[in-house]
């Protein structure tokens, strides 16, 4: 057996991060399919989300207008989805041999909270060591792009989901926030790639 071969069987936590209509969720499928197609099992997640209690704190987040909350009770929100996130359904899948591919992890916390609402980013630091600690992504994909051409696609995506649901329950309140807020963002994600070229591709 090849150390190469043997690398692949330990399981691995790859997470995907960009700013809104970057490609994320159709990366994320075309890797789960080139995955198992190896013999590679997988569990596909997302923040906020992936776990009963995130779900519902989610849609606390993702629904409503702009400034439905102030930054720090929104950074707060994460926090307490991403822990239940993680000890119901990441550890959980990790150690049952799993490779965890996840849309949004601790860097989406960063640029839209740190980057993009002014949240100090020591408050962030301290607040990840204390709901992640060590539990960080192996690998992690950021994809950059446009600021103008990742809303627009954003907005045909969220139309459609409309068009399905009938308006009802719309996840479009970042997507709602102006284009400045979305360029600091961009910033960020860009920064903490480059801050983090051991784990950011």
């Amino acid at each position: 057996m090849t150390k190469e071969t043997d690398a692949f069987k330990k399981p691995r936590f790859i997470s995907f991060e960009g700013g809104d209509g970057s490609g994320k969720t159709t990366q994320i499928q075309l890797l789960n399919k080139k995955l198992l197609s190896v013999g590679i099992k997988t569990y596909v997640t997302r923040e906020p989300g992936g776990s009963i209690g995130a779900e519902e704190i989610r849609s606390l987040i993702v629904e409503g207008e702009p400034d439905r909350w102030d930054p720090y009770t929104e950074t707060l929100l994460h926090f307490a989805a991403r822990r239940d996130h993680l000890i119901k359904t990441i550890t959980p899948a990790l150690e049952e041999g799993l490779w965890v591919l996840c849309d949004r992890f601790i860097d989406s916390t960063m640029a839209y909270q740190g980057y993009g609402h002014g949240v100090s980013k020591s408050i962030i630091n301290s607040l990840c060591q204390f709901v992640v600690g060590n539990m960080k992504p192996h690998i992690t994909i950021i994809l950059d792009i446009p600021v103008e051409i990742g809303l627009e696609r954003a907005s045909i995506r969220m139309n459609d989901l409309s068009d399905k649901r009938n308006n009802i329950n719309q996840e479009d309140r970042y997507e709602k926030m102006n284009a400045d807020y979305h360029k600091k963002l961009r910033c960020g994600f860009l920064e903490i790639a480059e801050k983090n070229p051991d784990r950011c591709y």
